[in-house]
């Protein structure tokens, strides 16, 4: 091998590759709190990227509808702010819905509560009448007259004072947490609306740095990925949130036409559980299922009912339509997704899992479709029912099938009579 500046170069990089290797199957917990302090530090501009991505979405409608502004940052400007009043409004919306009812529901709940108690304080003694052992072992097992009730509540006051340092560090704590918390919204907010402004200089600068810095070919590969990407997780975005406002107000118009109860607090939650593919309407339906049920358990029972059928024709008409078409990905791998995504990442990796597996299943598609072409594969092998294939090893056990067979007729000549004959 010639020594030369190239080989030198690439002895070194395999040398620190091997370095960090040690020291990060060595040092896990290290590694562990840098990886958790860097996250916490660049959590803020990943929000902020991750918000500017999805705005992104209806921000550009809107800005494809301002064309009477000449000025093209006056034009941005004025998109940006439509978005996130939009945004603002949508939200208003959405809690000044839930909010009152949310509110009514936890009334009657503790309006009904006290009867529930009741009926369970009747069923426990008629319970313990009508079987006397019981009553007999509790007076035999426990003696409530020598119980030192002064000495527990002495005991109880001691423990809350000896607690009450605990519960001020807590509180500091929980007050802490909370500043750090607005401070990184309204970072996230900032850096989302910075974006947003500037996001044809950022991609212009990434491309930079990419051919600069990445061989051509590679970074062509690259630059088509991302814009596969892109397209995919917006179309995913536009049509789930499309699918999610059909959903709703087709579960507002039939639970009107039925007369059942709470109708814009379960329609609004399940429109916004909905966002979360498959299992999202589900949530929905419980939550809705008991709320309902505290007026009329009957009608608790007719909504499930409703709620499954609505179900399957949002399955097999409105989502094939408004988001399956959007992804390209099989209804199988994008329940997969959703189970490995919401187990990663909760709902945001649920969210970004599909869109992402849908990129994955597009890439993959592309290259076995190459492969085949270039090992010249004929089509009839991979057709859905491929012909009776005849392989080398089947070939071979055939022949030595039929050795063994002259084998074994050479080996028992046929007798004499046979012969005669």
């Amino acid at each position: 091998m010639e020594l030369n500046k190239k080989t030198v170069r690439t002895l070194f990089l395999c040398a620190a590759g091997c370095i960090v290797l040690y020291w990060l199957l060595h040092e896990t917990e290290r590694v562990a709190a840098v990886a958790k302090g860097v996250g916490s530090i660049l959590s803020p501009f990943i929000t902020g990227a991750a918000l500017a991505f999805v705005l992104n979405v209806p921000m550009r409608a809107i800005e494809r509808g301002l064309k009477g502004i000449k000025k093209a940052g006056l034009r941005r400007v004025t998109a940006i702010l439509l978005t996130v009043l939009a945004v603002i409004v949508v939200l208003f919306g959405v809690f000044w819905l839930l909010i009152p009812q949310i509110g009514e529901t936890v009334e009657s709940l503790a309006a009904s509560l006290p009867g529930f108690f009741t009926r369970v304080q009747q069923w426990v003694l008629a319970f313990v009448e009508n079987h006397p052992e019981l009553d007999e072992w509790l007076s035999e097992n426990t003696d409530f007259e020598t119980i030192d009730w002064a000495g527990l509540i002495q005991n109880l006051l001691s423990l809350v004072s000896s607690s009450a340092s605990a519960i001020m560090d807590k509180l500091v704590g929980t007050v802490l947490a909370l500043s750090t918390g607005i401070f990184n919204a309204v970072l996230s907010l900032v850096f989302c609306i910075y974006c947003m402004s500037r996001k044809e200089i950022l991609a212009r600068q990434f491309r930079r740095m990419l051919y600069a810095f990445v061989p051509e070919h590679v970074s062509d590969e690259v630059v088509r990925i991302l814009r596969m990407t892109n397209s995919t997780f917006s179309s995913f975005i536009s049509g789930q949130c499309l699918e999610a406002v059909i959903l709703g107000c087709l579960f507002a118009v039939v639970m009107s036409i039925f007369r059942m109860p709470y109708v814009p607090l379960v329609s609004v939650t399940i429109a916004v559980t909905a966002l979360v593919p498959i299992v999202g309407a589900f949530i929905g339906c419980i939550v809705g299922a008991f709320f309902i049920l505290v007026v009329s358990p009957m009608q608790a029972v007719w909504f499930v009912i409703m709620f499954l059928v609505l179900q399957q024709i949002e399955n097999n008409l409105i989502y094939p339509r408004v988001v399956g078409t959007s992804i390209g990905l099989p209804g199988m791998w994008v329940l997969v997704a959703v189970a490995v995504g919401g187990d990663l990442m909760g709902v945001g990796g649920m969210l970004m899992m599909i869109p992402l597996a849908s990129v994955c299943y597009a890439l993959l598609r592309e290259i076995t479709t190459k492969r085949l072409e270039k090992r010249a594969i004929p089509p009839e092998k991979v057709r859905d029912h491929p012909p009776e294939i005849n392989s080398k090893f089947k070939q071979k056990r055939a022949q030595s099938r039929i050795k063994r067979q002259q084998k074994r007729s050479e080996g028992n000549p046929p007798d004499s009579a046979e012969s005669e004959k």
